[in-house]
């Protein structure tokens, strides 16, 4: 198994139960049950979201990267899978970080764009290992 894949996988797990620890702690403080505020500033309302976005996105990215990682690969996969990681790190920090999810952040755009790229790239390394074999 290709240590990097499995790397990977461990901080999308680490991030999405993070961010699932973050969502519970603070409805904890504000005594709020399940929903939250509408108000794209808010705290809870950006940490809900982003938690959200990592459960769409991770398991996806990790059943990839455990294929890929048990099978030889092109020598620029392993690079596919810590950059779209870091992206995935980095729409997390543009959501919770930037002062209101109404307007673009930086972080943001670079994250949903590397998730983009990194997962069709990591897609169709998968394709390609399916048809040339090991």
């Amino acid at each position: 198994m290709n240590p990097v894949a499995l790397v990977c996988v461990a901080v999308l797990g680490l991030l999405l139960f993070g961010l699932g620890l973050a969502v519970s702690a603070l409805r904890g403080r504000r005594r709020m049950l399940h929903g939250h505020p509408a108000d794209p500033a808010d705290l809870l309302h950006k940490v809900v979201r982003a938690q959200a976005n990592t459960a769409e996105y991770a398991p996806m990215l990790a059943v990839l990267m455990l294929s890929l990682g048990s099978h030889p690969s092109a020598a620029w996969v392993p690079w596919a899978m810590a950059l779209t990681t870091a992206c995935r790190v980095l729409i997390v920090a543009g959501l919770v970080l930037g002062p209101t999810m109404a307007r673009p952040h930086p972080l943001r755009f670079i994250g949903a764009l590397g998730t983009y790229v990194g997962g069709v790239a990591l897609c169709l390394a998968l394709v390609f290992t399916l048809f040339t074999g090991p």
